[in-house]
């Protein structure tokens, strides 16, 4: 059988693009039809990748302790759109707790490996999620949303299109020998652009408003995407999972949004008034 068409950087781009357009209506219908559905789809993405990463953590015969991590990660993002950050704070703190206690019955031999990685991806995946909620429970939080997505989504589009046409330069060579000066050149342009566009059209904020949420989304989608190949390759594995086709797992397309999330809470928060 005839082996999937993959592009010049090693998508199959087909299925990367019917993949990638399913997502983004789903996330959309959500946000728009109820909140608190858009709530649920968070928890389920941000739980599909703890998994994701519990399996790639396993080849390090790391083992994260599930259960305390999923189960408090997703009250601190309910707790988040309930009560706050105040409250989510109080849920990462037991859950800190939480998870030494239960990784305790296990004995002495890798605590500190475990229990560690525990926090690790209960901050890398939830604490950033939390930001994402912030966002979300403004009056026009759906939109606050599709500001921070889109430009995240355009910064990928951007280096992706560039670099394949263009690269010639590599950005990190020993971290992802596919990035390239070229391609981070194209994503800040396509990042500006849509930066400007939903923040002029969707927030009624300022234009340069649009040019900061631009600049910062392709900042840190890039370096979240540059920690997660650290990641993949201190572990020896090429990608996080095969849930999405075209893109690998759900976590190699997360590690951008939720680098982004962040910063862009404070750029909307500060610089956007809520319509």
């Amino acid at each position: 059988m005839a082996a999937p068409k993959s592009g010049r950087a090693g998508r199959n781009l087909p299925a990367s693009i019917a993949v990638g357009v399913g997502l983004v209506a789903m996330v959309l219908a959500s946000l728009f039809i109820q909140k608190q559905v858009f709530l649920g789809v968070v928890a389920v993405a941000l739980g599909i990748g703890l998994f994701e990463l519990t399996r790639a953590f396993s080849t390090a015969r790391i083992r994260i302790p599930v259960a305390p991590v999923l189960v408090g990660g997703t009250i601190m993002l309910i707790g988040t759109y309930f009560g706050g950050m105040e409250t989510a704070s109080v849920a990462l703190a037991l859950t800190v707790i939480g998870t030494l206690v239960w990784r305790l019955s296990d004995g002495a031999e890798g605590f500190v490996r475990d229990s560690s990685a525990g926090v690790f991806v209960l901050g890398y995946l939830f604490l950033m999620g939390t930001f994402v909620i912030l966002m979300l429970v403004e009056d026009d939080g759906p939109w606050r949303i599709v500001a921070f997505i889109v430009a995240t989504i355009a910064s990928d589009i951007g280096g992706y299109a560039a670099g394949v046409l263009f690269g010639k330069h590599p950005m990190a060579p020993t971290i992802s020998p596919k990035k390239s000066w070229e391609g981070f050149a194209g994503s800040l342009l396509f990042g500006i652009a849509a930066g400007i566009v939903t923040i002029t059209y969707a927030l009624d904020g300022d234009w340069w408003v649009g040019i900061v949420l631009g600049v910062a989304g392709v900042v840190f989608a890039t370096l979240g995407d540059l920690s997660e190949s650290l990641i993949k390759r201190d572990l020896g594995i090429k990608d996080m999972g095969d849930l999405l086709p075209g893109h690998g797992g759900l976590m190699d397309r997360l590690d951008s949004l939720i680098a982004v999330a962040p910063i862009a809470w404070l750029i909307l928060h500060a610089l956007v008034p809520v319509t």
